[in-house]
């Protein structure tokens, strides 16, 4: 009965993983189908859709659009949150659970109710359907993740490391460049990796700012679906989930390098 209990307990979260892994497993298998149109199991392989992917230009314009969007969130959200962070660990405790409730509520409410808002607010100053609208308001949903990593980065380092750079003449900015960033580098990576993932992968604040000239690839994965229905939409989507998967490898990576560093300090 023992060994029987210790079975039990690993067949079924292998179960739980597969049924969680098999939508995916599906999406792969049908990129590589050679029907045109959707269809499981597909009659023959084949990587024609990949081809259609790389040689059009819509949907490569939507690739670079979101990859420059990414790029844009991962420098402003790192920026933003790093410094919020790091202003709110030296707050009172009080001000300290309501800063960090304003700043983590855009993971609370709804997306829908986000992109609204966000839509507008953005329309009254004509930003709707430009990246810069689109690049503010992923803006909004990545600076949380910073927040959160670095914070967590925070709350393991000894602030007396800091005192002592201070008692011993160093500027504040230079405390916080020379010993403070240098500290929570592995956090700060983290959160800009997350920062990136939130906004490659964000479709529903997309699908509000983007309008018909600032089309990012999740929007451009919209309209396919919606429109079209071929499989180029697998093949994108296989490429996306290997993209999104290697990024959160290096983010637990990063993590546990960062802490081994603390525990060998």
């Amino acid at each position: 009965m023992m060994t029987a209990a210790r079975l039990a307990l690993p067949a079924i979260v292998a179960l739980i993983l597969l049924f969680l892994a098999l939508p995916i497993v599906v999406v792969f298998v049908l990129s590589f189908s050679s029907a045109p149109y959707l269809t499981f199991p597909p009659p023959a392989f084949s990587v024609r859709w990949y081809a259609a992917y790389f040689g059009n230009a819509d949907w490569l314009h939507a690739t670079w659009l979101s990859l420059w969007v990414a790029a844009a969130v991962v420098v402003v959200s790192t920026t933003l949150g790093t410094l919020a962070a790091i202003g709110i660990a030296r707050l009172p405790r009080a001000i300290r659970t309501i800063a960090t409730g304003l700043i983590l509520s855009p993971l609370v409410v709804p997306g829908i109710v986000v992109a609204i808002g966000i839509y507008y607010a953005f329309s009254r100053y004509g930003l709707v359907g430009t990246p810069v609208a689109i690049v503010l308001a992923h803006t909004c949903l990545a600076v949380p993740f910073v927040v959160t990593s670095v914070t967590a980065s925070l709350g393991g380092i000894d602030p007396r490391l800091e005192h002592a750079a201070l008692s011993l003449g160093a500027t504040p900015g230079g405390t916080l460049w020379q010993v403070t960033l240098p500290l929570i580098r592995p956090g700060v990576l983290v959160g800009a990796l997350f920062a990136f993932i939130t906004s490659f992968d964000e479709v529903v604040v997309a699908l509000f700012l983007s309008g018909s000239d600032a089309v990012t690839l999740p929007r451009r994965m919209w309209d396919d679906l919606r429109f079209e229905i071929e499989p180029t939409v697998a093949a994108v989507s296989t490429l996306t989930i290997m993209l999104t998967a290697l990024l959160l490898a290096a983010a637990h990576l990063l993590r546990r390098r960062g802490d081994r560093l603390r525990n060998e300090k």
